[in-house]
Order: C-alpha cells, then sequence, then structure tokens
C-alpha cells in the first residue's frame, strides 16, 4: 500500500467536523491532485468512525482515524502525538491544518516534534517544483508575504477559514483505523469540565448572514442598534478593527485581515469605510449591503446594495420591514 503524502487534519467537536477543515481539504484535494498523489486526511477522536465518511465528500481517498478515549476531548499532549505518528507512518509530504484556536495549537506542537517549518494563517497555497508557497498577511493586514517551505518534510500550514473554498469532490474512499499507543497517566493535563459558552452567539465564520459595524457608529453603543439588526436577521455580529481598536466591541468579532476572514451570504457594513484589510476579510460574501453617508466610501464600490444614508435612521426602519416579512410568512 502507498503512503499518502497529502494529509489534512480534520478538527472535531463531539464527532461533528468543522466546515473549516472541509474547506481545508478541498484545498488538499486541488493540491494532491497537482502532485498526482493521494490525500489524506486524519481524524482523531472517541467514537468518530463513523463521521470519518463525511471526508469523501470533499475528495479524500483515505481518512485515517485513531479512535482512543484519550482523545475524547482536545489536548495538545495526546493529539500532537496521534497527528505525527500518521503523518511519520505515511511518510507525509504535506500536512494541513484549518487555522481555528485548536488547530494552530495543534499545528505548531506537531511541527516542533517533527522538526519542520511551519506556515501559520495562510490564506493561499501555490507549488512551485513541488514546494508550497504559502501566502499570509502581515504589518496588520497591510502587507502580504510569500513564505517558501525549507527541504525538510512535511512541509506544514494552517489555513485561514473562509479563505479557500469548499467544493464537493465525492470520492470512494477508505476509511483506516490507527492504533497509536497513548496513556492517561502520562499526559500532564486533564479535562475536568466543558463550559460552552453562554449566549448562544452565532461563530462568525459560520454565518450565513452578519452584520458588521464600524467607526461610523459614532459610539460603542451603537453596536445595541447592530445587534437588533442581526438578532432579526438570526446574523452574527461582526465589526471592523477601528470599533476594536475603539474598545465598543471585542476582538473575536473583529472581520480583516487581522481579525476574521468571513464569507457569509449575505454581509450588512453598516458605517464601514472599507479599509482594504476589513475587504480582505470579507470581499467573498456572496451579497453585500452597505450602509453609509458618505457615498465615496470605499465599501460602497464594492457593494451589492449600497444605501447612502444615516444607518441610525436606514437600520430601524430595516428591522421594521423585515419584521412585517417574517410576519407575513407565518
Amino acid at each position: 500500500m502507498s503512503n499518502t503524502k497529502v494529509l489534512v487534519y480534520l478538527e472535531q467537536n463531539n464527532g461533528t467536523i468543522s466546515g473549516a477543515s472541509f474547506e481545508v481539504l478541498s484545498g488538499g484535494r486541488k493540491i494532491a491532485d497537482e502532485l498526482s498523489v493521494e490525500l489524506g486526511a486524519v481524524l482523531l477522536g472517541k467514537g468518530i468512525e463513523e463521521s470519518a465518511k463525511e471526508a469523501f465528500k470533499y475528495g479524500a481517498d483515505k481518512v485515517f482515524v485513531v479512535d482512543n478515549e484519550v482523545l475524547s476531548a482536545y489536548r495538545s499532549e495526546p493529539y500532537a502525538v496521534a497527528l505525527e505518528a500518521v503523518a511519520k507512518e505515511q511518510e507525509a509530504e504535506i500536512l494541513l491544518l484549518p487555522a481555528t484556536q485548536n488547530g494552530k495549537d495543534l499545528a505548531a506542537r506537531v511541527a516542533a516534534k517533527l522538526g519542520t517549518g511551519l506556515s501559520s494563517d495562510t490564506t493561499a497555497i501555490r507549488l512551485e517544483d513541488g514546494k508550497m508557497v504559502c501566502s499570509r498577511p502581515i504589518y496588520g493586514g497591510n502587507v502580504m508575504i510569500d513564505l517558501e517551505t525549507p527541504e525538510k518534510r512535511p512541509q506544514m500550514a494552517t489555513i485561514r477559514p473562509n479563505s479557500m473554498e469548499r467544493v464537493e469532490a465525492p470520492k470512494e474512499g477508505e476509511v483506516v483505523k490507527v492504533e497509536v499507543e497513548l496513556v492517561e497517566s502520562d499526559i500532564r493535563t486533564q479535562v475536568k469540565e466543558l463550559i460552552e459558552k453562554a449566549g448562544g452567539e452565532i461563530s462568525l465564520t459560520d454565518a450565513d448572514i452578519i452584520v458588521s459595524g464600524g467607526r461610523g457608529l459614532g459610539d460603542p453603543s451603537g453596536f445595541d442598534l447592530i445587534k437588533q439588526l442581526a438578532d432579526t436577521l438570526g446574523a452574527a455580529v461582526g465589526a471592523s478593527r477601528a470599533a476594536v481598536d475603539a474598545g465598543w466591541i471585542p476582538y473575536e468579532h473583529q472581520v480583516g485581515q487581522t481579525g476574521k476572514t468571513v464569507s457569509p451570504k449575505v454581509y450588512f457594513a453598516c458605517g464601514i469605510s472599507g479599509a482594504l484589510q476589513h475587504m480582505a476579510g470579507m470581499k467573498t460574501s456572496d451579497v453585500i449591503v452597505a450602509i453609509n453617508k458618505d457615498e465615496e466610501a470605499p465599501i460602497m464600490s464594492v457593494a451589492d446594495v449600497a444605501i447612502v444614508g444615516d444607518l441610525y435612521k436606514v437600520i430601524p426602519v430595516l428591522i421594521e420591514e423585515f419584521n412585517k416579512l417574517f410576519e407575513s410568512r407565518k
């Protein structure tokens, strides 16, 4: 049996594989095709074998499953041991992970264990003479750089969510069970309790609709209105870097090259001028609706719907009209 040269780590939570992982898998499929090699996926956890089959929808030829009680909840140490073992066994040339909180944590540890380099928060990958060249933003998103991976293998990168298109490419694949020796007493950390974040907020990276506010709100209380529109639409709340830097809203809501890259069906930009670093984080949205007093603001030129006006007058009208629409459909 030939070794799988391109591997993608699939992040899962309670058996549900993240959308960001499928995006990376689609990107890995393109790389594997260009190299004419197999694409493998790695799934770690407990009771996850059935979930592994989802990977075949997005082009995986094989899914390597390490099913172990020690992997029930994410912890750096055992996950790194398991992923390192699969990468070594398959003599992987390329190993890709989603640039999520856990993905970045795991990638750094595995790269150190394998003695290889790591391109973090990559937004695009191309091959040159079989080597990965990874693009990523620096200096607050004002500059893009290309990083060429070293000779050491595997070449590793974490991929920013929503920077690669998720493409279904169904395959008749194979689930391969991998045994890795993991002993609970050898692990220095224990998971005592998992506490879900309160509030039921919708994740920016998973949202179909996002309502974002910027410095044009004029005051942090303006986000109360943004949240009202978001609640009406069942949307996530986003923000520009300027609003976050001003302390009006936590960083976790920031959209842009220095925040989250998003690709919703509808993106509302309210009081956002449209700096390059912000637009780079939301330009792949299906529909962009901009609300701004300044008709010359850069965001207005890329918007599908540009509303020139005072957002404090426009948004209440939108909320009222959307509520009427939803009521009429009941």
